[in-house]
């Protein structure tokens, strides 16, 4: 897959898990991407995401 590709995969991803109410709790970031536990009520789920326009756009997403 190429880069693009992967950031529209995971970018689908983000937009998923905001369209059903789940709202980022946590994020740790290191060489092995950034792991993002996103959570609703009390349902987490962690995801790592790989590609670093995928992690801007869900720091976009948090802040806005």
């Amino acid at each position: 897959m190429n880069e693009h590709e992967d950031y529209v995969k995971e970018k689908r991803r983000i937009d998923e898990l905001f369209d059903r109410g789940y709202t980022i709790e946590h994020v740790e970031e290191n060489l092995d991407g950034a792991f993002v536990t996103f959570r609703l009520g009390e349902v987490t789920e962690v995801v790592n995401f790989l590609n670093a326009n995928a992690r801007k756009y869900f720091s976009t997403k948090m802040i806005s």
